[in-house]
């Protein structure tokens, strides 16, 4: 039986490069009835405890370090004893929300086991240097972060991004998954490998 996928919708404010924007965030609890994963411990530390509901955490992932994905990851690996994993190129936007404070470096190709389930790390950079998906084969799903959204890749105009490697990320990683793979982004609403790869070529020619 595969883990299940639990959503939560968290608001506020994402700011960088001196810019401050109003977002709601996707925090995915992956798991059972005893066991989760918190991916992105975005805005509301109390909607997320709510949703764990005394459930072991197994680990606090952060797909990337902006601050409105690690909001309330120290907090909440402290809260439930969890280790909080990010990759180590991200230590610099980790460092401008968490100054000081430790995290567990994730590998590329790093893997994780919840609920009888495998989740494979994939490195993905481009959006930041660090950025993260999880990949769920049994269940066919893929947590994108903001490397991939419903219509294109994620924003890259702003400090440690950059398109042409969010392009390769996307290309060589993600789309090598297979098509019926569902995607559960950062933001907004999910889709699919199948949906987005046909588009690839239209992102590169528009540049974003």
């Amino acid at each position: 039986m595969s883990a299940r996928i639990d959503n939560v919708v968290t608001s506020g404010v994402f700011e960088l490069d001196g810019g401050s924007w109003e977002v709601d965030n996707n925090v995915w609890l992956i798991g059972d009835d005893n066991d989760v994963v918190i991916v992105d411990a975005a805005h509301d530390a109390d909607k997320i405890t709510e949703a764990v509901a005394g459930r072991n955490v197994v680990a606090v992932v952060c797909t990337h370090g902006h601050n409105d994905h690690v909001t309330h990851a120290p907090q909440l690996g402290e809260k439930f004893d969890a280790p909080v994993l990010l990759h180590p190129a991200d230590r610099p936007l980790w460092e401008m929300t968490h100054p000081g404070a430790a995290f567990t470096e994730l590998e590329d190709g790093a893997r994780l086991q919840v609920a009888g389930t495998d989740i494979e790390l994939l490195h993905t950079p481009g959006h930041s240097p660090g950025s993260m998906c999880l990949y769920l084969p049994e269940a066919k799903a893929l947590f994108s972060g903001d490397t991939l959204f419903s219509g294109g890749p994620g924003a890259t105009g702003r400090s440690f991004s950059d398109f042409p490697t969010i392009i390769g990320s996307i290309r060589d990683r993600l789309f090598s998954l297979p098509a019926d793979t569902r995607v559960h982004t950062g933001h907004g609403d999910g889709t699919t490998i199948g949906t987005e790869a046909p588009h690839l070529e239209e992102w590169i020619a528009r540049g974003y």
